[in-house]
C-alpha cells in the first residue's frame, strides 16, 4: 500500500478539458498543467481539422498569450472552453503574403524577406491582430490595443522607430507604395515610410485634424475631414498636390485612386478629380455628363469608371487601361 501511495504521490497530474465548437461537436482532452495555450490549440486543431480557432472560456476570456501554460492561465479540471473558428485573411506586399486571423496572435508569412516574408523578429509582438496594411515591401499590423508593428525593408516602410510613441489608438492604416498614413482615434495622423510617397505629412499636418478617411494613389494621400474638406500630401504629380481644385472639394463623400490620380464625389453627386492628367486626373471630357454619380472604381494603371443613378456608367482616363467604354 505505501509504495502504491507513493507510485501516485510521483506521478504526472493531468488535467481534463472540454473542448466545444459552436455546432456542438465537443470533445475532451488531457493534458498536463505544464502544458501551453499552444500546445492545447495544437492538438483541437488537428482533433477538429480546423487550422484556425480561437480559445475562449467559459467566463468569455480569450486564450490569446500561446506561450502561457494552462496552469498560469488558471485553467482547472473539468473546465469548458470554447474553440471560435476564424475566417483567415490574407495580405501581401510586392513579393511576400501574410495570412492572419482578426484579433488572433498568429501571422504565417511567406516569400521574400526584405519584402516582408519574414516576421520572426517581431512574431512576439503580434498579440491581437487587428489589420494588416501593406506597401511594396513592408507590412504594418494594427493591434487590438490601438498600436503598431511592422515588419519587411527595414530601410523603409517597416521602420517606425520614430513614430512609434505617437503610434496609440490607431484606427485605420492606409498605404502608398513606399508609406504608410494611420489614422489616430482623435482623428489626426501620423505617417512613416519613404518622404517622397506620402511618409513626411509635416507640411500639412495642422490641417490633418477630424480625419475621416484615408485613400492613395502608389504615391500620395489624400484624407476626407469630418467636415467634407480634403488634405493631400505626398508626390505632387500622383496626386499630392489638390490645391487647382481645393475650392471644389467641398461635401467629400468618397474618394478613389489610381496609381497617379485621385477622383472625389460630392455630396451633390458630381466629380472632382486631380492628378495626372492623363491617367484619370482630368475628367473635363466627360464633366458634363457626371451628374448623379454614385459610386466610382478606378483601374490601377490609370482609369475610371463611374456609375450614375440611372445605371449607365461613364469612363475616363487612360483608354488602353478601361478610360474609354
Amino acid at each position: 500500500m505505501m509504495v502504491h501511495c507513493l507510485a501516485r504521490a510521483q506521478s504526472v497530474k493531468m488535467i481534463s478539458l472540454n473542448l466545444c465548437l459552436p455546432s456542438a461537436h465537443s470533445e475532451l482532452f488531457t493534458l498536463k498543467p505544464s502544458s501551453t495555450i499552444q500546445d492545447l490549440k495544437t492538438v483541437a486543431q488537428q482533433t477538429f481539422g480546423k487550422q484556425h480557432l480561437r480559445l475562449i472560456t467559459a467566463k468569455g476570456r480569450v486564450l490569446a498569450d500561446l506561450d502561457t501554460t494552462l496552469e498560469e492561465a488558471e485553467i482547472k479540471d473539468g473546465e469548458f472552453l470554447t474553440a471560435v473558428l476564424l475566417r483567415p485573411q490574407l495580405a501581401a506586399t510586392g513579393a511576400a503574403f501574410a495570412l492572419w486571423c482578426h484579433g488572433d496572435s498568429e501571422v504565417l508569412t511567406w516569400g521574400d524577406p526584405l519584402c516582408g516574408g519574414d516576421c520572426s523578429a517581431v512574431r512576439d509582438q503580434l498579440k491581437g491582430i487587428d489589420q494588416i496594411a501593406s506597401t511594396y515591401n513592408a507590412f504594418a499590423a494594427i493591434l487590438e490595443d490601438g498600436s503598431v508593428v511592422a515588419w519587411g525593408d527595414s530601410e523603409e516602410a517597416a521602420d517606425i522607430s520614430e513614430v512609434r510613441d505617437q503610434l496609440k489608438s490607431v484606427q485605420q492604416i492606409t498605404s502608398t507604395t513606399r508609406a504608410f498614413a494611420a489614422i489616430l482615434e482623435d482623428g489626426s495622423v501620423v505617417t512613416f515610410g519613404d518622404a517622397d510617397d506620402g511618409g513626411d505629412c509635416s507640411g500639412v499636418r495642422n490641417q490633418l485634424t477630424g480625419v475621416q478617411q484615408i485613400q492613395a494613389t502608389g504615391q500620395a494621400f489624400a484624407a476626407i475631414l469630418a467636415d467634407g474638406s480634403v488634405v493631400t500630401w505626398g508626390d505632387a504629380d500622383c496626386g499630392g498636390d489638390s490645391s487647382a481644385v481645393r475650392d471644389q472639394l467641398r461635401g467629400v463623400q468618397q474618394i478613389q485612386a489610381t496609381c497617379v490620380a485621385f477622383a472625389a464625389i460630392l455630396e451633390d453627386g458630381s466629380v472632382v478629380t486631380w492628378g495626372r492628367a492623363n491617367e484619370g486626373g482630368d475628367s473635363s471630357a466627360v464633366q458634363d455628363q457626371l451628374r448623379g454619380v454614385q459610386q466610382i472604381q478606378a483601374t490601377f494603371f490609370g482609369a475610371f469608371a463611374a456609375i450614375l443613378e440611372d445605371g449607365s456608367v461613364v469612363t475616363w482616363g487612360n483608354a488602353q487601361y478601361g478610360g474609354d467604354s
